[in-house]
């Protein structure tokens, strides 16, 4: 099953990263949120960690399907995301994000704080608040 992604940094909408990945790759692009999340401030980039009180705000990101598999390697090349790898930054998960126009839940993949990365951001990082990394900059 091909799933949407949820977007939350510097691949939203204006961003670095969005005409660089997602620019021509994408059918439908929309407002979104990720609850049981909080955002932390990273190295030019938020990482999402997973929290029952948070909500980080994004986009939800539907691929063309011709484009999904070249999609999905880049975007994992770029969260330097390998499954089972003990060294990944991020995890790619699958979590229920809602849409905004109309509060409808969707599965998505959200790449989140690796294990070891959310641990060291929880005794010493900055948080976002609001859960909107374009707050911060």
């Amino acid at each position: 099953m091909n799933l949407p992604f949820f977007v939350y940094g510097t691949l939203r909408p204006g961003e670095i990263n969005h005409d660089r990945f997602l620019r021509g790759r994408t059918a439908h692009e929309e407002p979104a949120l990720l609850r049981g999340a909080v955002l932390y401030e990273g190295p030019g980039y938020p990482y999402a960690v997973e929290a029952p009180e948070g909500e980080v705000r994004g986009e939800l990101v539907t691929s063309r399907p011709e484009a999904y598999a070249e999609l999905l390697a880049l975007l994992d090349r770029l969260e330097e995301y390998v499954p089972g790898d003990p060294r990944n930054l991020y995890d790619r998960v699958e979590r229920p994000v809602v849409r905004q126009a109309d509060g409808t839940a969707v599965r998505a993949w959200v790449y989140v704080a690796a294990p070891a990365v959310a641990a060291r951001l929880r005794a010493r990082g900055t948080r976002v608040g609001g859960g909107d990394w374009r707050g911060v900059r």
